[in-house]
């Protein structure tokens, strides 16, 4: 690790931040979902459940594996979980929130006493990053679908509801900037990502282009609920591309189809390069189809539905849609041409889009998809 790779009191506090988050995202969700319970909607509260409930699940079982993985690939058991340990808690859906307390001890004490392992701590920061993508896309982005569509089709709305919308997004944003960060950290051939400009250009990116497609996705099942099959298509085709890829990130073949499944849930709302190959003329055709698919939205609605032919209806929307893509695209294009930490070891002319080549020597994360 090199002198700017050090875990701070400053991360640190990062962490207490990111845990908070995700039990507010989480509990906000099953009150939420209790809320609809008992108010009668009881569709709205099974969704609302599913969509916890399947985040989980997966982060879970992830988590699992990797505290195996961990256990038979180094000879010093420093996690101190027995097998059964490691079963009951993740069948608790508490294995998460044990890495994160984890992640806060360890480091607590390295700084306290200003040693220990840094390597090893921000390996820790990047399993629980990796984790928490997983996360945000099969849950807190469904998550915001959902309430939208709630709000928009049904008029429907809670304080709750907007403090479960508010926390999915604050988790959306967090979740990117802290697993990009967490990359560039981990990899010792990669620059660090600065903080200060280049973040906030990266987070203004991401949230710029994953906003106006929640929002066109949601009107595209207000316009009609078959609409899910083409994000089902969308899914497949991200899937099936993950598979041709021969994506190499689990140690088990089921785990690694639970992998490749989640790849394509994810390239629904955002690109990604998940081998680290060449992904400039991918990412312009991808963003070209993301525009073009976010726009239909408004559009269809307008002309297929009557009550939306309203100018204050329409206009608005396809006004923010438009101006969304638009800055979000202009910040990705600023990020990578200006701010992007290249590799100290990459060729000038090589697109890094946001991808790597791999190293002889695999890490976990080398394997991960890169968002």
């Amino acid at each position: 690790m090199t002198s700017g790779d050090k875990y701070t009191w400053f991360r640190w506090l990062y962490t207490v931040f990111g845990l908070l988050f995700h039990l507010g995202d989480t509990g906000s969700d099953l009150m939420l979902s209790v809320q609809y319970f008992r108010s009668g909607h009881l569709t709205w509260a099974i969704l609302t459940l599913v969509f916890v409930l399947v985040g989980s699940v997966c982060i879970q079982a992830f988590s699992y594996a990797w505290f195996k993985d961990d256990k038979e690939n180094y000879e010093e058991d420093d996690k101190g979980l027995s097998t059964c340990h490691l079963i009951g808690i993740h069948v608790l859906q508490i294995g998460i929130f044990t890495r994160y307390l984890q992640l806060l001890k360890k480091s607590f004490n390295a700084l306290r006493s200003r040693q220990g392992e840094q390597s090893h701590i921000i390996g820790l920061a990047t399993d629980v990053s990796m984790l928490r993508m997983f996360e945000t896309f099969l849950e807190s982005i469904p998550q915001l679908i959902l309430q939208t569509y709630i709000i928009l089709e049904y008029n429907h709305r809670s304080n709750l509801q907007y403090i479960s919308m508010a926390l999915s997004f604050l988790t959306i944003a967090w979740a990117t900037v802290n697993y990009h960060r967490c990359l560039r950290q981990s990899l010792t051939y990669l620059n660090n990502m600065r903080s200060g400009i280049p973040t906030v250009v990266y987070l203004s990116y991401k949230v710029f282009t994953i906003t106006p497609r929640i929002l066109s996705l949601t009107l595209f099942i207000m316009l009609t609920p078959f609409s899910i099959v083409t994000m089902a298509c969308i899914w497949l085709l991200g899937t099936v591309w993950a598979f041709l890829e021969e994506t190499s990130f689990c140690t088990s073949r089921a785990l690694e189809h639970l992998y490749r499944a989640i790849v394509g849930v994810i390239l629904i709302f955002t690109f990604f390069n998940i081998k680290g190959k060449n992904t400039r003329v991918h990412m312009t055709l991808y963003y070209i189809f993301n525009v073009c698919h976010n726009l239909a939205a408004p559009i269809l609605l307008f002309l297929l539905k009557r009550e939306t032919k309203q100018p204050d209806y329409f206009l608005p929307i396809i006004f923010f849609i438009l101006v969304s893509n638009s800055m979000g695209l202009g910040f990705l294009g600023l990020y990578y041409s200006l701010l992007h930490p290249r590799g100290t070891d990459r060729a000038d002319g090589m697109d890094e889009i946001d991808g790597m080549e791999h190293e002889p020597k695999t890490t976990r994360l080398q394997c991960f998809l890169q968002i």
